[in-house]
């Protein structure tokens, strides 16, 4: 039984990840910002459902170096360590730059990028061997868009993150990859007008949104012995939306 942290699993990609990763055996702690209610229902839940699984919800927000530290702690206490971390936690606030608030902007990158950061950093004191490190991104990393100039720069910073630190954290057995989901069926994508939504689908060949258990599926290969040999890869998950 393996000890998982899933960022951001309040959400729709977080918590299929919860779900995978409970159905493979593993105990996870839930972490939230907001959401305490629903993340400790969650926990509640999942540990009703997979007897004999630890799960437990921890709360605080990634842009917060001392506050991500102190709940990797909380989680990797709880779980006995940690085998397997996921950074999922993310925000969007859309809007061109001419038109945006730079500290709206800023706070962007804070969570998206320097919260990915604080949580591995925090994490590396826990993570035993072999241990597995896997990021979030977006196919917005990749293509960019309208709009979303703090989001591409964000996510195509984890690109660089996670090839960088694959490398520096290879020779310890701690493995680095990422997903790189394209629009997928969430709360956070529910909200786009329908032009940009059917925009989208027409550029995907498989003609539709993902599903949030598709690219749940890719994270928990990434964290499977059957990917020990997988490091610094990015792992696209769009329906060939490139």
């Amino acid at each position: 039984m393996r000890s998982v942290l899933v960022t951001g699993a309040t959400g729709g990609i977080g918590r299929s990840l919860v779900e995978a990763f409970a159905r493979e055996g593993d105990s996870v702690a839930i972490h939230y910002h907001r959401q305490e209610a629903a993340a400790r229902e969650m926990a509640e839940a999942m540990a009703r459902a997979h007897p004999g699984q630890r799960f437990v919800a921890v709360g605080g927000d990634v842009s917060d170096p001392e506050a991500a530290a102190a709940f990797v702690a909380e989680a990797a206490t709880a779980l006995d360590g940690l085998d397997v971390l996921v950074n999922n936690a993310g925000i969007n606030r859309d809007r061109t730059l001419r038109k945006a608030d730079l500290e709206v902007w800023r706070q962007v990158v804070d969570v998206d990028l320097y919260g990915v950061v604080h949580c591995v950093h925090a994490a590396l004191r826990f993570l035993r061997t072999p241990g597995r490190i896997v990021n979030v991104a977006s196919i917005i990393g990749a293509l960019g868009n309208f709009g979303q100039s703090n989001y591409a720069a964000a996510k195509a910073g984890l690109f660089g993150f996670t090839k960088s630190l694959a490398q520096e954290l290879g020779g310890r057995g701690i493995t680095v990859n990422a997903v790189a989901p394209g629009f997928v069926d969430t709360p956070m994508t529910a909200s786009m007008p329908e032009e940009a939504r059917r925009r989208w689908i027409d550029r995907t060949p498989l003609g539709r949104f993902g599903r949030p258990e598709e690219v749940a599926a890719c994270v928990v290969f990434l964290a499977s012995p059957a990917a020990s040999y997988v490091n610094g890869a990015i792992l696209h998950v769009n329906g060939g939306a490139y």
